[in-house]
């Protein structure tokens, strides 16, 4: 984490703070308080920014605790110069979370009242050297972060099964993965997922189907191989993904990072 903080820092900084510099060289106190009713996240990433600056960062509930719109969550002692210069970059880190975590944990609520038990997971559509935080967020909600990159994760889509010749010809190429590599496949139809059941791959995806035909697929791969982990993925979000709630053991959203509420958070000192 810490070479990412020195990368905000330096992105926002740069060679100085030329405002900061006009004030008193004095010590002060201040407080962090959320703005709406939300999942707190991102303040240990907060508190790091803080520390580079010379201010101790008293975080006051945990990352993943719920609360209230109002409530303190940071108290901040050390040079008032390192607090106004140090502000802007740990805000950010903590409403960028905090609108991530947020959104997951309604997302599992609005499934769990629908009567499912599928967990929400994250995608790889994430902001480029931001996804590792992304997908904290996304634990701290609650969620499934999913995979990391194209390394952690054999997940083979349309194009791969075009390009090798069918999903069997697919997944025997990925016969020689180290052991425990996780295995999904993507499929599009009736024939494909009978097809990728029969091959007991770990996960299957079901990417664009509406929420009757996600229903009749997961039925007919549950009905070969139980064991079999389905995904509902594509164009999900808060609006629809109660419809999908008894259709799924996942169900990926792009939304929860690629078009999140920012939680706003405020800081003022004493």
């Amino acid at each position: 984490m810490s070479e990412d903080i020195d990368r905000f820092i330096a992105e926002d900084v740069g060679g100085g703070d030329i405002t900061a510099a006009l004030l008193p060289d004095t010590v002060s106190e201040a407080e962090i308080r959320c703005e709406d009713t939300a999942i707190a996240a991102g303040l240990e990433e907060a508190a790091e920014v803080f520390s580079r600056f010379g201010v101790e960062a008293v975080p006051l509930v945990m990352d993943g605790d719920q609360v209230r719109k109002g409530r303190c969550v940071m108290r901040l002692s050390g040079p008032v110069r390192g607090i106004v210069t140090a502000e802007r970059t740990a805000l950010n880190l903590m409403m960028r979370m905090s609108g991530i975590a947020t959104m997951t944990a309604e997302a599992n609520a609005v499934i769990r009242a629908a009567g499912g038990h599928a967990v929400v997971s994250g995608t790889r559509k994430t902001t480029p050297g931001f996804r590792r935080f992304e997908k904290k967020a996304i634990a701290l909600g609650g969620g499934e972060p999913h995979r990391m990159g194209l390394y952690d994760m054999a997940l083979v889509k349309d194009n791969h099964i075009a390009a090798a010749g069918g999903i069997r010809n697919a997944l025997a190429l990925l016969k020689g993965l180290p052991e425990g590599t996780p295995v999904e496949v993507e499929v599009e139809d009736a024939e494909q997922a009978a097809e990728a059941a029969s091959c007991s791959p770990d996960m299957i995806m079901l990417d664009n189907r509406s929420p009757e035909e996600a229903a009749e697929l997961y039925a007919l791969i549950k009905s070969i191989n139980p064991e079999i982990a389905v995904e509902v993925s594509g164009r999900v979000d808060m609006s629809n993904i109660a419809s999908y709630a008894g259709c799924a053991d996942r169900i990926s959203m792009g939304c929860l990072t690629h078009s999140v509420r920012a939680v706003h958070y405020s800081l003022h000192l004493l």
